[in-house]
């Protein structure tokens, strides 16, 4: 895929994500972003919540990896190693925005298992976080995503290229505002 591809598809979806937040999510109040449809299913705010966890690694990640990479020559092509590709592929949405496979999160990204997580600043702490990753894609545009690798949360020791670990990032992202979309959409919903 052209390095330029990438770019324009994980800012495209980043901006709309942020968009749906504008619109839709920071003006939810406490009770609509605290409610579940049932007892497994997470709130708004677990998913949040869930979403700032992974931003506080890999944002961090990617901005310590940027900042002092020696590949600061961006290439026109971007290929995918076949481990990146199947981490961003399993996080990808279906054609009818439906979420095609469903993951157990790890533990200490998990909000059921480790409710300590979840702070009564989510919305604020995401709204950061999607302004940081806008920002964080700009200055990837500088370096070689071929080249510069960036360690996963689960495991320091399994690095993604970071065109990779962007796609899996931002996909991650979009998976998991569908479903505060579906929830927002549920017959039960809360109205006010």
């Amino acid at each position: 895929m052209k390095t330029e591809e990438l770019f324009y598809e994980i800012t495209t979806i980043s901006k709309k994500n942020y968009t749906f937040f504008q619109d839709i999510l920071r003006n939810l109040k406490p009770n609509q972003l605290s409610w579940k449809p049932n007892s497994i299913t997470w709130s708004i705010n677990e998913i949040l919540a869930h979403l700032n966890q992974y931003a506080n690694y890999y944002h961090t990640a990617f901005i310590n990896k940027i900042e002092t990479t020696k590949f600061i020559e961006p290439k026109g092509q971007f290929i995918s190693s076949p481990l990146g590709k199947s981490a961003w592929k399993s996080m990808k949405l279906g054609t009818a925005n439906n979420i095609k496979r469903k993951f157990q999160s790890p533990k200490n990204y998990n909000p059921t298992i480790h409710p300590e997580i979840v702070n009564k600043n989510e919305l604020n702490i995401f709204d950061k976080n999607q302004i940081e990753l806008i920002d964080i894609i700009e200055k990837a545009k500088k370096v070689n995503i071929q080249r510069v690798k960036i360690p996963i949360s689960i495991s320091k020791f399994i690095r993604l290229k970071l065109g990779d670990a962007l796609l899996f990032v931002v996909y991650h992202n979009e998976r998991h505002l569908q479903q505060i979309k579906n929830l927002v959409e549920h017959r039960a919903f809360p109205i006010n």
